[in-house]
């Protein structure tokens, strides 16, 4: 139990995918505009990455090692995180046709999105168990959402205030995200 909580707060805090790891930069900083739209891409991630993470593991050790197979795991992996977003958009169609339109084209960009294969990579690299992987998916899916959101109540919190006009815009947000990302390096300590 003590390595699972190590895996979570190694995940969400210490080594956070947007933050420390500059991975999933693409809906970080295109869908943190409004807290409910980051918050509704943070849930997508989330449901995305882990059950990419259960499926990935559960291929990986039962079909494409015992196959000697491993070298097509990119490919594999790459297959499933295309048909999870999938589904994931055509519930998110069915149920919340707000969000759906929210979320825009950055919903199957998910498909695309560097954090969501590299956590399915890091769980084969780092020999994690099925259980193991899942809950690094989860918690790197929650580190996302954390840094999301927060970066949607910055961005708020920006539009109302006097911004120089050079720093309008990109160039603010960019700024945000560094500063950010050195205020989580101080959770390093914690492991």
């Amino acid at each position: 139990m003590e390595k699972l909580l190590l895996i979570a707060v190694g995940s969400a805090l210490v080594n956070n995918v947007v933050l420390s790891q500059f991975l999933g930069i693409c809906p970080f900083l295109g869908v943190s505009k409004k807290v409910n739209t980051a918050a509704g891409m943070g849930g997508a991630v989330v449901f995305v990455i882990t059950i990419a993470s259960f499926v990935t593991s559960l291929i990986y050790k039962y079909i494409l090692t015992p196959l000697g197979f491993e070298y097509l795991q990119t490919i594999v992996f790459i297959l499933v995180i295309a048909a999870l977003v999938q589904f994931v958009e055509m519930f998110l169609k069915k149920i919340m046709p707000p969000l759906y339109q929210a979320l825009g084209v950055y919903l199957p960009l998910i498909t695309t999105n560097c954090a969501v294969l590299g956590v399915a990579l890091t769980n084969v690299q780092k020999s994690y168990t099925i259980l193991e992987g899942v809950v690094n998916g989860f918690a790197t899916a929650v580190g996302f959402t954390i840094a999301i959101v927060i970066m949607a109540g910055i961005r708020e919190k920006i539009e109302d205030n006097e911004v120089s006009p050079a720093l309008k815009g990109t160039p603010i947000v960019l700024i945000t995200a560094g500063l950010m990302a050195i205020a989580f390096f101080g959770f390093s300590g914690l492991i």
